[in-house]
């Protein structure tokens, strides 16, 4: 990771940005999609004048580094992220960021980029009702702070740009009748103005109704809520709005944000009569994101979060250089769910087969666990109707909750709400400690293997299990996976041997760490997925290079499973493979690699002569 901080002042006294002409067409031709000719070229020098600012803040060096970046090279094998709260650990010596800091700096060493959810000022939702989106919430630390830990780790920050907070000044003066704010929201005289047609229509992950009543300096209006009464959608249809968050998205990228996660993005233009999701004007409002970021930051990476079904998901890589870099792969925790409860690898195995990316730029955030829990829509079209349903009934007998959306159909299944220990394992078991950790490991391996760049959350990487005390407290499902972490309690736990948390961090750290040093795990790099067994899910991964491969295999079942891999589907006519989890040397016949697992082992076999290599050159 290479750090060049941006400057605090714009230095004016350098040449300013000259942005090229067809790329000042391009961007005239967004805006016009969005708000017609007339309104596009009014609003084009205010954008113009944003991108001068940002890149008078820019020294020379960064000026230079960034003209020598390599877009394929933006993600490598080296890329792990951790997901968490800037408040998720708790120590006696420090708070917030601070906390976050030394524990990740002291456990997991394999992590180079931090996902800190949103550590602004926030009056709901965990921080996603944010009230000041440019300020650090005090209660977690400063830019200063954060500062300090872009020094350390390549930094994910969360742009919520659907919504606003009801105590935003932004919303407050609009309440006030402002008139810079008089068209930022979406507001209607009377509830009835959106007809029950329309209504049905909208989809929406909640079930309350769409529209809240506030009282204003004109009278009461009735404003678009998609998540809360508490969280204001912003009206794009208003220019202002696209451009103040332009101006926060740039605003991030100077205080050390490397990738800008799109929070909620689907949901962006709200258009009555449609579904007001994947809307073309979202589509359109992204690619000028990427465009103002391909001109001025170009090593700053865009993921979009959208919670859909599979193929909807992906179409926001766009045709693979104008959307996003990467996306969160929402069909991967249900599908790993489903596999390890039906012990069969046959759904994964099928859909992981069929994968395809529009570029060698774009990539999949391959995730298990997040602060919200394990969404299901991402498996609709991939899992049967049945299949999911049996998950989630298998899921609720591991103490899990279930939250629902509104359909034009009544209400339907829109995530499990659980840590990712208590889904894999069940709450209060009595199975050995060690059959849980290697079940619950094996599960993992299963992000870390596919093509893309893996992520763990927090109270994932420890095993937390689910938090049924909190929820009581709070009310919110979701709290059952968003607990403070106790740094001095989880540190009693790792130095008692034998413990949950000790054989965990001791396998765990171990395959994490070889995954970041293996370059056939490149993301640019191939990905074969096999079909030995239904009971192992076998993939070979490849380097771009194709001097490099691993092949993968993960027992998803309890039981002894051999597979057999024919020599010629691996690429290689090499008859002698080495495991480099267990350190053991695997030979097969001429034609035949047999390998025989233990219950949920995990198997990743090099050729004995690549790893005889490796050796010789001290990797």
């Amino acid at each position: 990771m290479t750090r060049i901080p941006y400057q605090r002042d714009p230095d004016f006294s350098r040449p300013l940005l000259e942005i090229d002409p067809a790329v000042h067409a391009h961007m005239l031709e967004r805006l016009e999609f969005l708000y017609g000719r007339e309104t596009a070229e009014a609003s084009m020098p205010e954008l113009e004048r944003i991108l001068k600012v940002h890149y008078a803040h820019k020294p020379p060096e960064l000026v230079e580094y960034e003209a020598a970046l390599e877009p394929a090279q933006r993600f490598t094998e080296r890329d792990m992220i951790l997901i968490t709260y800037a408040d998720a650990v708790r120590s006696k010596d420090a708070t917030g960021i601070e906390a976050l800091h030394h524990f990740v700096e002291t456990y997991y060493d394999s992590i180079n980029t931090i996902h800190m959810l949103p550590f602004f000022p926030y009056s709901s939702d965990r921080g996603f009702s944010v009230v000041d989106f440019k300020a650090v919430d005090p209660k977690v630390g400063s830019w200063d702070m954060v500062r300090e830990l872009a020094f350390d780790y390549d930094l994910m920050f969360d742009a919520v740009f659907n919504h606003a907070s009801s105590r935003s000044e932004m919303f407050r003066g609009f309440l006030r009748g402002e008139p810079q704010y008089d068209d930022f929201f979406i507001a209607y005289d009377s509830p009835d103005d959106l007809t029950a047609e329309q209504r049905s229509k909208i989809f929406r992950p909640r079930t309350s109704d769409i529209l809240t009543r506030y009282e204003t300096i004109d009278g009461p209006k009735y404003i678009w809520t998609t998540f809360s009464p508490d969280q204001i959608d912003f009206n794009f249809r208003n220019p202002a709005v696209l451009l103040a968050v332009l101006e926060a998205l740039l605003f991030y990228v100077r205080r050390g944000a490397d990738i800008i996660r799109l929070d909620a993005v689907t949901y962006l233009w709200s258009e009555p009569g449609t579904e007001s999701i994947h809307l073309p004007q979202t589509h359109e409002i992204i690619k000028l994101l990427r465009d103002v970021l391909d001109t001025v930051a170009p090593g700053v990476a865009l993921v979009t979060e959208t919670n859909v079904p599979h193929e909807q998901n992906i179409s926001y890589f766009g045709t693979g250089t104008d959307e996003a870099h990467m996306v969160y792969n929402f069909a991967l925790p249900p599908l790993v769910l489903h596999t390890f409860y039906a012990e069969d690898t046959t759904a994964i195995s099928d859909w992981a087969a069929g994968l395809r990316l529009p570029s060698g730029q774009t990539h999949l955030f391959n995730m298990l666990d997040t602060h919200d829990g394990v969404g299901v829509q991402g498996v609709s079209g991939i899992l049967t109707r049945e299949q999911i349903d049996t998950m989630i009934e298998v899921a609720k007998t591991h103490r899990a909750y279930v939250s629902y959306k509104s359909t034009k159909d009544g209400e339907e299944p829109y995530e499990i709400n659980t840590t990712w220990w208590s889904a894999i394992n069940t709450d209060g078991s009595d199975e050995p400690i060690a059959l849980q950790v290697k079940r619950y490991v094996a599960s993992r391996s299963i992000a870390l293997v596919l093509k893309g760049i893996p992520g763990i959350y927090t109270h994932g990487a420890i095993a937390l299990p689910n938090d049924h005390k909190l929820v009581e407290q709070t009310g919110i499902k979701r709290d059952v996976n968003r607990g403070v972490i106790d740094t001095e309690i989880f540190r009693e736990h790792l130095h008692q041997p034998g413990s949950k948390r000790s054989l965990l961090r001791m396998e765990m750290r171990e395959i994490a760490k070889m995954r970041t040093r293996n370059r056939a795990f490149h993301p640019a790099g191939e990905m074969r997925v096999l079909k030995p067994s239904t009971r192992v899910f076998c993939v070979l991964r490849i380097s771009p290079d194709q001097e490099r491969r691993v092949l993968t295999l993960t027992n998803v079942t309890n039981e002894v499973v051999q597979v057999e891999c024919p020599i010629a589907e691996l690429g290689v006519d090499d008859r002698h493979w080495y495991d480099l989890v267990a350190g053991e040397h695997w030979s097969g016949s001429e034609s035949i690699l047999r390998v025989e697992l233990g219950p949920y082992d995990v198997t990743w076999l090099v050729p004995t002569r690549e790893r005889l290599e490796d050796r010789r050159q001290g990797r």
